[in-house]
């Protein structure tokens, strides 16, 4: 299946990444049918927004010669994925900005309400067999369980040899009119995510409390996984 899934993304994507690099980056976003028209522009204005951040440009920008590359899809069913911005080495403000634009200038397609989580991770690391890079991430965003396609849990035994790292944003309920128990009420998703879907070297869950939050969530998670590059590890 992951062979299947690497010739499809390597004809979408154009073939595997080239330049060295010091981290491979792909980016799965939710768009299933719990995902509604306004928490779809949150989410990718959210990635845009987290990208265009100080601490995340800097990180980006530090060492052009072996830079970050960035991959961004969206998910929803087994057979809907779309790439959004094929793989692109981060090598200059001018990029980031490119990348940031077309995220800003996306609109949403037809989608299946299905939520094919585990068909979501085949093809994030099928994304990631194409890159040669110091280290490999996959973050997949995510606001329930999955129920179409192959179960995350079997997804995560067959890449557990990867070598890839899968980190995730797990986005709760927005806040309610009255009252707020968005932080109790996430936390049993957020345990799924860690046990079915995460996994590899410093593996770890971020969480939004809300679509509302996506932004502010994207920009910790993006900091953590850039700012603590293990840069000796480069050849």
């Amino acid at each position: 299946m992951i062979r299947l899934a690497v010739l499809f993304c390597a004809l979408v994507a154009g073939g595997p990444v080239q330049a060295a690099c010091r981290q491979a980056l792909a980016l799965g976003l939710d768009v299933s049918g719990s995902v509604d028209a306004r928490e779809y522009r949150q989410q990718l204005d959210g990635l845009a927004v987290a990208l265009d951040a100080g601490p995340v440009r800097q990180a980006l920008m530090q060492q052009p010669q072996a830079p970050v590359t960035l991959a961004v899809y969206e998910w929803s069913g087994p057979q809907d994925t779309t790439l959004l911005v094929p793989w692109t080495p981060v090598t200059s403000e001018a990029v980031l900005d490119g990348i940031i634009a077309t995220l800003r200038g996306t609109e949403r397609v037809p989608r299946s309400p299905g939520t094919g989580l585990g068909s979501a991770m085949l093809y994030g690391a099928a994304l990631l067999e194409q890159a040669d890079c110091a280290q490999r991430t996959l973050d997949i965003s995510g606001d329930g369980r999955s129920n179409l396609g192959p179960r995350p849990r079997d997804v995560k035994h067959q890449l557990a040899d990867s070598g890839i790292t899968v980190n995730a944003l797990v986005i709760g309920e927005d806040a309610p009119a009255t009252g707020d128990d968005r932080q109790s009420g996430i936390g049993p998703l957020s345990s799924y995510f860690r046990a079915e879907v995460i996994f590899g070297r410093d593996a770890f869950v971020e969480t939004a409390l809300g679509f509302d939050n996506y932004a502010e969530a994207m920009q910790r998670k993006l900091e953590r996984e850039l700012l603590t590059l293990v840069i000796g590890r480069l050849e």
